[in-house]
């Protein structure tokens, strides 16, 4: 059966390093903060002005003055800080973050990504994604394999206004975990009780399949 939301957040978290800075996009990537692994340290930050940023809050520990990009209240750990916008893309642009995990509308099999714009639709711009692409080590993308209509999100080349070009690494869907790499989607695992046929059927990238792929451990 395909992952939910936190199924997928929680796989991405096991791609985290010790000691990175990471920034989390709006949506799914949001909830990567709850599943840590225990033995590693990662710096959260956000592009609204935070450093530290800690996993959403419980009831009691609720404030609503610590909100994070998407305007979600979260928790700050020990010794978090805070500064202005400009001092947090600033971060970004100088290549001071290791990680950046996003969402995406598609991803095209050369790593373009399109996430930030469905034309007709209003949107109140295009926010921190074009510097955040641009300008990370390393992207992965966190989203649902097809959209509402069952049409494959993983694509030969994005039809929708791009954010970035050949920017993204690996993706993280609710079928499988798969590299970008050659101009392909690279199939690594697949969600548990997902077929390889299913992946193949709801792929319209170009998508290589190298031996035996495992699912994904818990």
């Amino acid at each position: 059966m395909a992952l939910d939301k936190y199924g997928i957040a929680k796989r991405i978290a096991k791609e985290l390093k010790d000691g990175y800075y990471v920034n989390l996009g709006i949506g799914i990537p949001t909830l990567v903060a709850n599943y840590i692994p225990e033995e590693i340290e990662v710096i959260f930050q956000s592009e609204n002005g935070m450093l530290g940023m800690g996993p959403y809050p419980t009831e009691n520990e609720m404030d609503a003055d610590l909100i994070n990009a998407g305007k979600e209240t979260v928790t700050v750990l020990p010794g978090g800080v805070f500064f202005d916008s400009a001092e947090s893309f600033g971060m970004i642009r100088a290549g001071k973050v290791d990680l950046t995990i996003l969402g995406a509308m598609e991803v095209a099999e050369n790593g373009d990504i399109a996430n930030w714009k469905i034309p007709g639709k209003m949107v109140k711009g295009m926010g921190g994604a074009m510097d955040l692409v641009a300008s990370a080590k390393n992207i992965i993308v966190a989203m649902q394999h097809t959209n509402p209509k069952g049409e494959s999100k993983l694509l030969p080349a994005c039809t929708l206004p791009l954010t970035g070009v050949g920017c993204v690494k690996k993706v993280v869907s609710d079928l499988g975990v798969f590299d970008i790499k050659d101009g392909a989607f690279v199939l690594l695992e697949r969600a548990p009780g997902v077929s390889v046929e299913e992946i193949i059927a709801k792929t319209a990238g170009k998508l290589i399949i190298n031996g035996e792929i495992p699912e994904m451990e818990a």
